[in-house]
């Protein structure tokens, strides 16, 4: 069994299938690390790498799979952009680098093999055996990173002047008259009371 399958094995546990999101996701940690000189993302240079994903589908589970990011030990961060992409970050060297899965990328397994009925077949072969820039645009990029952001304690509480629910690590705001909100009483947020 070659790495690939061994991680894609890893993936279905943790995820419940296989499919090409997974497939491609394990591709791109592979090359994000890679890109900014991590060996070992699970092992000796655990604690060095950062990862933003940037949606919330099959590609960010097969990404914390490999890296072993995770959102409760603050290496996994995410933004739901709705992009398939991810970005690593090297917190010994400050190097990052973002990784793109191309639009162009999704045509590969139509334009390989038409002849292979089931699309999910498809996808996986050809996914499978691209090279990392037909699949990939990859980016250096700086990233807003600092003590806040770091795995580890937390660094800060405060209350929230409107709700009074506590607020870690610096992520509050200033509201009009100067008072300390939360950022769903600041700016709206995902929910709302009945």
């Amino acid at each position: 069994m070659d790495v690939l399958d061994e991680l894609l094995e890893e993936c279905a546990h943790l995820h419940g299938h296989i499919c090409a999101g997974q497939l491609l996701g394990v591709r791109m940690a592979l090359l994000g690390c890679r890109a900014i000189g991590i060996e070992d993302a699970r092992g000796a240079d655990r604690k060095k790498l950062i990862v933003w994903v940037e949606i919330d589908r099959c590609m960010a589970d097969a990404v914390s799979a490999v890296t072993g990011a995770r959102l409760g030990r603050r290496s996994l961060k995410f933004f739901d952009y709705g992009k398939v992409a991810a970005t690593f970050y090297n917190t010994e060297t400050g190097q990052a680098v973002r990784v793109l899965a191309r639009d162009e990328a999704r045509n590969l397994a139509d334009e390989r093999y038409p002849q292979v009925e089931n699309k999910k077949e498809r996808q996986m072969r050809a996914y499978r055996e691209a090279t990392d820039e037909e699949l990939f645009k990859v980016r250096s990029v700086s990233v807003k990173y600092d003590s806040m952001d770091a795995p580890g304690h937390t660094r800060s509480r405060v209350k929230c002047a409107n709700c009074l629910e506590g607020i870690n690590d610096g992520r509050e705001v200033s509201g009009k008259d100067g008072l300390t909100l939360c950022r769903p009483c600041a700016l709206g947020g995902y929910y709302r009371e009945l």
